[in-house]
């Protein structure tokens, strides 16, 4: 006998859509997220990109909605309920939840999305959360009429460079490469803004400072020029990393923590889905999220009617 028909880990969109989905198709559902609903968006300031909707959406409203419509259909949501690990009993699975409980499920759906990664240089772990963040939204009103520094050339870097001079009196962008990875409107939005000064060709070597950030240490990588930046804070966007911590031993992973599972959001363990941005996959994004949560509910309803 399971507690669950379905257990999705992680609240983001992939989460909400699979529960979404799960609920109504009468599985008996219930979703775990230990921290906020909404996942990454719930740290993102506007959404734009997100068909059908002509004007920017607040990403911390997103969250909320995905959940409210889920709940007309029945989803159970526990937040701030943490799955510590998950024990595959083949059939089915055990989860157990950082309150010291467990749950039985028959599938299970992991939605955990990504973590930022580090750069891993001296200064950066000493100095996190006293001006060194990875998150603007959350940090960016501290740096008001400071000068800040944001390393990275994507997506990411760029809108929250933008986000930043709300607040900071200069933004100095530094990236490795003499040109940006993030879509051309960005840039061109970046580039118009007198606040954002461009760091290019430049790596970062130290985050300086003893109980606050003070500056960064950059060299110039065509050069080997060395100096130092002065900057009140560090925002650090150079890449995502899989949050699968979870799933070690159950199924295989990549060097970041990605889970290579098709397009069918299959694993290589029985009854075991991923979806969202925890999965290998060309592009991560809101719209591919959802698709991923869609899948894995349909998968997992077809897995139970062929197992139990």
């Amino acid at each position: 006998m399971f507690d669950y028909d379905v257990v999705i880990i992680g609240g983001g969109p992939a989460g909400l859509t699979a529960g979404l989905y799960a609920s109504r198709a009468r599985l008996n559902t219930v979703l775990l997220e230990g921290m906020m609903m909404g996942g990454q968006i719930s740290s993102t300031e506007l959404v734009e990109n997100y068909p059908g909707f002509t004007e920017p959406l607040a990403g911390s409203s997103m969250g909320p909605l995905f959940e409210v419509q889920a709940k007309k259909f029945g989803l159970e949501v526990r937040q701030f309920q943490q799955a510590t690990r998950i024990i595959s009993k083949n059939p089915g699975f055990e989860i157990i939840l950082s309150s010291d409980g467990q749950i039985s499920a028959k599938t299970v759906i992991v939605a955990t999305g990504t973590q930022w990664a580090t750069l891993g240089i001296p200064g950066e772990q000493e100095l996190k959360g006293a001006g060194v963040s990875y998150c603007a939204t959350c940090d960016g009103a501290f740096y008001r009429d400071l000068d800040i520094a944001v390393i990275g050339g994507g997506n990411a870097a760029i809108e929250e460079s933008l986000f930043l001079t709300r607040f900071a009196r200069k933004v100095y962008i530094i990236h490795r490469r003499d040109a940006l990875r993030a879509e051309k409107i960005i840039q061109e939005r970046a580039f118009a803004n007198e606040k954002i000064e461009f760091v290019l060709n430049h790596v970062p070597l130290r985050i300086v400072g003893d109980s606050e950030v003070k500056g960064v240490e950059i060299k110039q990588v065509k050069t080997g020029e060395e100096r130092l930046l002065a900057v009140s804070g560090v925002f650090i966007y150079v890449g995502m990393r899989g949050k699968s911590e979870l799933l070690e031993g159950l199924t295989p992973m990549d060097d970041r923590g990605f889970i290579p599972a098709g397009e069918d959001t299959l694993t290589d363990c029985p009854g075991l889905f991923v979806a969202g941005d925890v999965r290998q996959k060309p592009l991560r994004q809101i719209v591919t999220a959802v698709a991923d949560g869609a899948v894995a509910a349909v998968q997992a309803e077809k897995f139970i009617e062929a197992n139990f």
